[in-house]
């Protein structure tokens, strides 16, 4: 099961009732935070989640609104006497925007591992997930990300039998390892069945529509994109400042055949983004406007 929470809604500056960009997905034991704005802090206090369990830290791009959070939150994972090394996933120059940053945190008793993007689109595999981030159009660098957790096919105990395969190696085979035993490789495809339909959820914000985010969000269970503007009279601001409106996003969650969209990342002045979807619906209507700490809980779906 995948815990999904958009952690902050809002674009450019923090509201009372809503805080700055952030997502937080955790999945067997293992948290990822996807930006870190102003506000993360007390958006997962306010979800009753821990800070402990964030493995991964992705950024989209390095403009305050989606990283400004970052110090406070190195800050209390150090208080919080994490030691375990904490991945940073970000386009080029991660390294040096965060040290910058943490010349107010600057010793913490924990490693930071930085990995930066070094192509349009890059797969980084961690505890059982897969997080493929690919670029899109900002007017600075800036990549969206999909996490991915696959499933193995059946276990098939005829074929275990036939190839005359030891029992004890069944479970082990089962989990995906690969065995030497008394001259000969077991592996697991010698008893698994098709690989079955996994989970997958593609995160995107600060971009104009591309082909990219359709393809990776192709068939995904949760599309959260930005939906910067859902007014009208918007669309030629939206250009220039290379953002999207809901029906942009909305296009998109129909081109890629998504289960659910979530829109996100709302101008300040978009106070209540409920009130223009039935126009968004007629394009998906699987959409529904994102709102600070939105969950829900994705599993394998049952045959």
């Amino acid at each position: 099961m995948l815990d999904i929470c958009l952690l902050g809604s809002g674009g450019m500056m923090p509201l009372p009732h809503r805080w700055l960009t952030s997502l937080m997905a955790r999945y067997n034991g293992s948290s990822i935070l996807i930006d870190c704005g102003e506000g993360t802090q007390i958006a997962i206090k306010e979800k009753g989640w821990s800070f402990k369990p964030i493995d991964v830290i992705c950024f989209t791009h390095y403009h305050a609104d989606h990283i400004s959070g970052l110090p406070g939150l190195l800050l209390t994972m150090g208080n919080a006497q994490r030691t375990e090394p904490l991945v940073m996933i970000g386009p080029k120059g991660l390294e040096r925007v965060v040290t910058a940053l943490r010349c107010i945190a600057p010793e913490l008793p924990f490693p930071i591992v930085y990995k930066e993007i070094q192509e349009p689109e890059q797969s980084f595999e961690m505890d059982g997930y897969r997080i493929r981030a690919f670029r899109v159009n900002h007017n600075v660098i800036c990549y969206g990300y999909t996490i991915e957790i696959d499933r193995a096919g059946r276990f098939q105990a005829e074929r275990a039998r036939e190839q005359q395969i030891p029992l004890p190696l069944w479970s082990r085979l089962q989990k995906g390892e690969v065995i030497e035993q008394d001259g000969r490789i077991y592996k697991p495809d010698m008893v698994l069945g098709p690989a079955r339909k996994g989970i997958k959820v593609t995160y995107c914000t600060d971009t104009r529509p591309v082909k990219a985010i359709v393809e990776n969000a192709r068939e995904a269970d949760l599309f959260i994109c930005e939906g910067m503007y859902g007014e009208k009279g918007k669309e030629e601001k939206a250009v220039q400042y290379k953002h999207m409106t809901f029906k942009e996003a909305a296009r998109l969650a129909r081109d890629a055949k998504v289960k659910r969209l979530w829109l996100t990342h709302y101008s300040p002045s978009l106070i209540h983004p409920e009130e223009f979807m039935d126009e968004v619906r007629q394009i998906f209507p699987g959409a529904v406007p994102g709102k600070d700490r939105k969950s829900i809980e994705l599993d394998f779906e049952e045959e």
